[in-house]
C-alpha cells in the first residue's frame, strides 16, 4: 500500500485572539506592575519611621505605690489588655520607655522616682495617673511626709485625674501620649505642655480633685 502523508492540522485560530486579550490584560491600568501586594513600595522619612517604632512600642516601667496600682493592674489584665497596644511592663528603668506614677509619693520616695527616670533611656516618658501623684490627693494639706505632685522632680507628660481613675482613663491618657510620640521628631522640639486628660463628672465621684490646673492654688 502507498504511504499516505497525514491530514494536516487544522490552524488555532483561537491563538491569536487569546494573546491579543492576554496583551490587553497585562497593559490595562489593573494589571500594572506593583498593584500586588507582594510588589508595595513605602516611602517614608527616617523621622517618621522612627516615630511609628515609638508610638507602638511604649514598655512601661512596673512601678505603682498605692490603690492606683490597683487599676493599672487592671489595665493589663485581660479585660483591657493594653499589650494590644504595645505596652508591655519592664522590670528595669533601662528597658523602659514610659513611667506611669500609679500611687502617693512621699519626699523620702521622691528621689528614688528620679533615680529610675534617670535611668530611663531617651526618649522617655512619664504619665502622672491619679490625685495623689498629681497633687498629693488627700495628704496634700493634712500629711508632712507626701509631695504635692510628682512633677516637682521629673517632668510629666501626661496628668490624669481621679482617686483612683479606671482604667479607661489611662487608655485615654497613653493614646494622648501616642499622639505625643507621633509628632516628636529627633531633631524637632519636644512638646513641654503637659497633656490633662479630661474626665466626665459621672466618671468618678473625686474627679475634680487633684487636677493639674489647681495645684497652684
Amino acid at each position: 500500500m502507498p504511504d499516505h502523508e497525514p491530514p494536516p492540522a487544522p490552524e488555532d485560530t483561537t491563538a491569536p485572539a487569546t494573546q491579543e486579550a492576554g496583551a490587553t490584560a497585562t497593559t490595562s491600568p489593573s494589571h500594572k506592575p506593583g498593584n500586588r501586594a507582594d510588589e508595595q513600595v513605602h516611602l517614608t522619612a527616617v523621622d517618621e519611621f522612627l516615630a511609628w517604632g515609638k508610638e507602638n512600642s511604649l514598655f512601661y516601667l512596673l512601678f505603682a505605690t498605692a490603690c492606683c496600682g490597683i487599676e493599672l493592674m487592671q489595665t493589663g489584665g485581660p479585660r483591657y489588655d493594653v499589650d494590644r497596644l504595645g505596652m508591655i511592663p519592664r522590670a528595669t528603668p533601662r528597658q523602659a520607655d514610659l513611667m506611669i506614677v500609679a500611687g502617693t509619693i512621699t519626699h523620702k520616695m521622691a528621689g528614688r522616682v528620679r533615680v529610675l527616670y534617670e535611668q530611663m533611656a531617651e526618649p522617655r516618658w512619664v504619665v502622672s495617673m491619679g490625685s495623689c501623684a498629681n497633687s498629693g490627693g488627700p495628704f496634700s494639706k493634712w500629711s508632712y511626709s507626701v509631695l504635692n505632685g510628682v512633677d516637682k522632680y521629673v517632668p510629666v507628660d501626661v496628668y490624669i485625674p481621679g482617686c483612683p481613675p479606671r482604667p479607661e482613663a489611662l487608655i485615654d491618657g497613653v493614646m494622648a501620649l501616642r499622639d505625643r510620640v507621633r509628632r516628636y521628631r529627633t531633631l524637632g522640639i519636644r512638646e513641654t505642655t503637659p497633656h490633662v486628660v479630661h474626665l466626665p463628672d459621672t466618671a468618678c465621684a473625686d474627679s475634680s480633685f487633684g487636677s493639674h490646673p489647681g495645684k497652684a492654688t
